[in-house]
């Protein structure tokens, strides 16, 4: 067996920010999940629908790996990333950094994970190695998941090679900091202004506070938009509040990214920005609480009231996001 010393293995509440985590404190830089989150830019929206879906989906944040390569940039770490299609040069790749002493973040299909008991193919997971041995790997996934789990070299490579949405080919990574460590206090504000900016300029209308308000015009119909609103509509409301998002589809992360920074920063616009981020987690959990009842008693006047609240959320998100951006 081999294992990396003295990796503190505290599963999180998202997945990338748990990976993120663990390579960085064995680095030595020891941030909080939401601080983590919210240097990364991580917070967005996107309404994502196609006649290939059997169900809409609401997202709440940056896409996979983006929030990395962000924090990444922000702080002036070393990030290596490798990928390959060969299932042995993977391996070789993983292998090396942990004989190395050094954990490795891995991007995969949970899916294939053998202590995943929903089994939903999702090509965006990330998870940190620590260890292996002849016949598992030693991981650290989020606290839902287990926090310090292992899975089975096999169920691994199969995780790591499967394709589709989110994927990537075997992608493995590792973070270095520079000889000086980062002050990731002076990247606060611009962190949080290229949050903003992304948000309020979103390129298409299903994504940031467009995409919101395209959500509620949408989830009203949501009923007859499938043929199994019983089992769809729960589904979606779990992922909104339970499915690695940290609750309220990752803004209660970010209200406490900005909590922490009002902390350290005395700017009344942050305040306010943090005070409607408030606002926006709490609506965001009732808006799940009500496609939750829809689903089970198949009355869509809960979908229309969830529709009335996602309006008022894109203004809410729109305004908090028009004053962060002024900081």
């Amino acid at each position: 067996m081999t294992i990396v010393e003295g990796i503190e293995t505290r599963g999180m509440r998202h997945c990338e920010t748990t990976a993120l985590g663990v390579l960085l404190r064995h680095e030595g830089l020891d941030l909080s999940e939401p601080m983590l989150f919210g240097l990364g830019a991580g917070l967005s929206f996107i309404y994502w629908d196609s006649k290939s879906m059997a169900f809409p989906f609401l997202g709440g944040r940056v896409k996979p790996f983006e929030l990395t390569r962000n924090l990444a940039a922000r702080l002036g770490l070393a990030l290596r990333i490798e990928e390959t299609t060969s299932p042995r040069k993977a391996w070789e790749n993983v292998a090396a950094q942990i004989d190395a002493g050094r954990p490795v973040g891995l991007q995969l299909d949970s899916y294939h994970l053998d202590h995943f008991q929903s089994k939903v193919h999702f090509g965006g997971h990330v998870v940190a190695m620590y260890g292996y041995d002849e016949d598992h790997a030693y991981l650290v996934d989020t606290g839902q998941q287990g926090g310090a789990v292992r899975t089975s070299r096999t169920s691994l490579a199969m995780a790591r090679a499967e394709r589709g949405p989110m994927t990537a080919r075997n992608r493995s990574f590792t973070i270095t900091p520079p000889v000086h460590p980062p002050r990731w206090q002076d990247h606060l504000v611009p962190a949080i202004k290229a949050c903003a900016d992304a948000f309020l300029a979103a390129p298409i209308a299903n994504v940031g506070h467009r995409g919101i308000e395209k959500a509620a015009g949408q989830v009203p119909g949501w009923l007859l938009r499938t043929e199994r609103p019983e089992r769809d509509l729960p589904q979606a409301a779990l992922l909104m509040e339970k499915a690695g998002t940290g609750g309220a589809l990752f803004r209660a992360l970010y209200r406490d990214f900005l909590g922490e920074c009002t902390g350290l920063i005395d700017d009344g616009d942050l305040r306010t920005g943090h005070r409607l981020y408030g606002e926006a987690a709490t609506m965001w959990t009732d808006v799940a609480t009500l496609i939750e009842k829809a689903g089970e008693s198949g009355d869509a006047a809960y979908l229309k009231q969830a529709g009335v609240i996602l309006h008022d959320l894109s203004r809410i998100e729109r305004e908090a996001m028009q004053v962060l951006r002024q900081l």
